[in-house]
């Protein structure tokens, strides 16, 4: 007898379950996972995918229905990420990169007022110390850097930099990360860019899930009256998710991230729906029409418009506002996301207990390491962080455990990075360190030195540079292997 379509398809689906449980136990969050670990041999990554049967059989369904380009498991998606955070919109991409991009872009738009369009030669307050793609999009489209320092404990800016930064009918944003999961002095960054009417884009790519406390009349002065959704209220602060405060923000999902699509981003509008139309006309080939792939006509004149120098009538679908690009996802992708969407809150648990059990268990090596802090902390103990006077609190959803070998250490960041690397235990310097003295900025200034702008001396970065590196909190990681990277540094540094 034959089987209809939907049969088949359930069946291959129950064997894709099957095969996934065979296959990815390896994979399987660190709780779940019954993979024999054996120190020396096998491999601790600093992070990487986390998944079961639920994000393969997404995939394969989504790949038999065939619609492929984005669709309705990314509109799906799109809307989930969007309520989870409680944004009023979020727009997939095809990476935390191109996210970054479509922020920036979205503001050229000649449809915003004169005075807050950013155009070739204004300037974009950044932090010298990550990753280069927060900063290139700002000289991708013609505006000028200006890096200011980063705090090496707590790897984000030094918000005292700021005014001196800005210049007066130059400066039209800030654009920072948060750094390692570790949420920037929201409460400064926000106060400056309200003062000055600047616009602020949270690169929050490494910080799904972290949130900040503003106390109720600081976050009220700001305009802020709510907490993110499922977020508990206090009745003293205002609790939201990092992302949520600026005007953009942007989200990676490439695979160390803190849910996965293989490759994938997002852009989020925070609260003014506008720029929404923007993003998507910049993401979708910089077209005028906003109907979805697939429908036509929403608007009910697609052959009623005139702009440009066009003829008036001509099909709505093929007029151009904006020189854009085409940076969308697949849909079996976002099939993928909305599974491990679920899991987010077991995975911001997990790294939060991964990071814990790294600090406490290196804690005897304060002699030879500098720890980081979250921002407002003053110090960390058994009991938990020590806060500073401001009332401001940050919750850390962690990229990564940061440690800095002292300069009076018997070794190096690059010694101890090389160990570790010979037992197999991944580790990462931060990123591309002061990106400054990295080639490609080097021959920027060489070739045009107007490019860019420096405030001070950078002194953060470069220690960062030269001292830090980091070790993985991913959902992932056993207790085996936490144990075996704590015995290996500990036993690396009686060695020395």
């Amino acid at each position: 007898m034959n089987n209809t379509p939907q049969e088949l398809k359930t069946e291959i689906l129950r064997l894709t379950r099957e095969y996934s449980a065979l296959m990815h136990g390896a994979n399987r969050p660190g709780i779940d996972n019954t993979t024999p670990f054996i120190p020396g041999q096998t491999t601790v990554p600093y992070a990487a995918r986390v998944f079961n049967a639920d994000e393969v059989e997404a995939a394969v369904g989504a790949t038999l229905d065939f619609w492929l380009t984005l669709g309705p498991e990314g509109a799906a998606f799109e809307q989930e990420l969007a309520a989870l955070l409680g944004v009023k919109h979020s727009l997939l991409v095809n990476s935390g990169s191109s996210a970054n991009l479509l922020a920036l872009a979205t503001l050229t738009t000649h449809k915003l007022p004169a005075g807050r369009r950013l155009v070739p030669g204004d300037e974009v307050i950044t932090v010298a110390a990550g990753f280069p793609t927060t900063v290139a999009p700002i000289v991708q489209i013609g505006a000028v850097p200006v890096f200011i320092d980063n705090d090496p404990v707590t790897g984000n800016l030094q918000v005292d930099q700021l005014e001196q930064a800005f210049s007066t009918g130059k400066t039209k944003a800030v654009m920072i990360a948060h750094t390692l999961g570790n949420p920037f002095d929201l409460g400064a960054v926000l106060e400056f860019c309200q003062r000055h009417d600047l616009w602020l884009i949270e690169d929050n790519c490494d910080a799904l899930g972290c949130t900040y406390s503003l106390p109720l009349a600081r976050a009220k002065a700001l305009g802020f009256t709510e907490n993110s959704p499922g977020l508990p209220v206090d009745g003293t602060h205002i609790t939201r998710f990092t992302g949520t405060w600026g005007d953009l923000s942007t989200q990676s999902f490439y695979p160390p991230h803190h849910l996965t699509m293989g490759e994938g981003g997002a852009v989020n509008i925070i609260s003014r729906p506008p720029l929404k139309t923007y993003a998507e006309s910049f993401r979708d080939w910089g077209r005028d029409c906003w109907c979805p792939s697939g429908k036509d006509d929403t608007c009910g004149k697609r052959f009623q418009w005139q702009l440009g120098e066009l003829p008036k009538g001509y099909d709505h679908k093929y007029i151009y506002s904006h020189l854009g690009y085409n940076l969308k996802p697949l849909d079996p992708q976002a099939a993928i996301g909305r599974q491990q969407l679920k899991k987010l809150p077991s995975f911001i648990e997990a790294r939060k207990c991964n990071w814990e059990t790294l600090r406490a268990g290196l804690a005897d090596l304060a002699d030879v390491f500098d720890f980081s802090l979250p921002t407002h902390a003053t110090g960390w103990g058994p009991a938990g962080f020590a806060w500073d006077s401001s009332g401001c609190r940050t919750d850390c959803s962690w990229f990564g455990f940061m440690i800095r070998v002292k300069s009076t250490a018997p070794f190096t960041h690059t010694d101890l990075a090389h160990h570790l690397d010979a037992k197999k235990i991944g580790n990462r310097m931060l990123f591309g360190g002061n990106l400054l003295r990295q080639p490609a900025f080097v021959q920027l200034r060489k070739d045009r030195p107007q490019a860019l702008r420096v405030v001070g001396e950078m002194t953060g970065a470069d220690e960062l540079m030269q001292r830090a590196l980091f070790l993985g909190t991913y959902p992932g990681l056993t207790e085996s292997m936490l144990a075996y990277e704590m015995d290996v540094i500990k036993a690396f540094v009686r060695r020395c």
